[in-house]
């Protein structure tokens, strides 16, 4: 049976160096995407073009840089992934051999075999983030994962993590006395009511 290998990661994009490759539909897509979740994202969008959209997009993020360019492998210098999203695939795929040369981890958009990682579903409460992979094969599926998990998710989710971590710092004993604390405190959120 197939399955899922992909292991999810939250990552710290603020802290990171983000390279897009693209300033069209995909690459305004691709920006979009990453600010909605991480507004402060720091990102460096280089091409040769950009969509009226797109710098409108960059303005209202100030860790936003566009480069007015075309690609060059010195690009990929002091990043740690990029995203290529060109309307043309020869350079799409020049990016991805670039970035593997230099083990950078690379996303090419549309283009599931040449990805390192894919930009999946997010849905986002307050402090709970929840990511959505259907591993490249139906994003409308995800799509609709998200919307369900918005609805379902309570808006006060926040004050009960919050809460929780309060709690949590106050518990003594060791890792597993306080894991098993834990655990008994939330088992109501899952458990069936019957």
């Amino acid at each position: 049976m197939e399955r899922n290998e992909l292991y999810p990661m939250f990552l710290k994009v603020n802290q990171l160096d983000v390279l897009i490759v693209g300033g069209g539909n995909v690459g305004l897509e691709k920006l979009s995407f990453l600010l909605k979740s991480s507004p402060n994202a720091n990102v460096d969008v280089i091409s040769i073009d950009f969509l009226d959209e797109l710098k409108t997009l960059a303005n209202q993020h100030p860790h936003v840089n566009l480069i007015q360019k075309a690609y060059d492998i010195s690009d990929l210098e002091q990043r740690h992934f990029v995203i290529g999203c060109t309307d043309n695939l020869d350079v799409n795929l020049q990016i991805n051999q670039d970035a593997k040369a230099k083990h950078l981890l690379v996303n090419i958009a549309d283009t599931p075999d040449q990805c390192d990682f894919y930009l999946g579903g997010i849905v986002t409460k307050g402090h709970v983030k929840i990511a959505i992979s259907t591993n490249g094969k139906s994003p409308t599926t995800a799509k609709r994962l998200r919307q369900l998990f918005e609805e379902v998710i309570p808006e006060n989710i926040t004050e009960l993590v919050s809460n929780l971590n309060l709690y949590r710092k106050t518990l003594k004993g060791d890792f597993q006395n306080k894991v098993d604390e834990m655990n008994k405190i939330t088992e109501g959120f899952v458990s069936k009511k019957k």
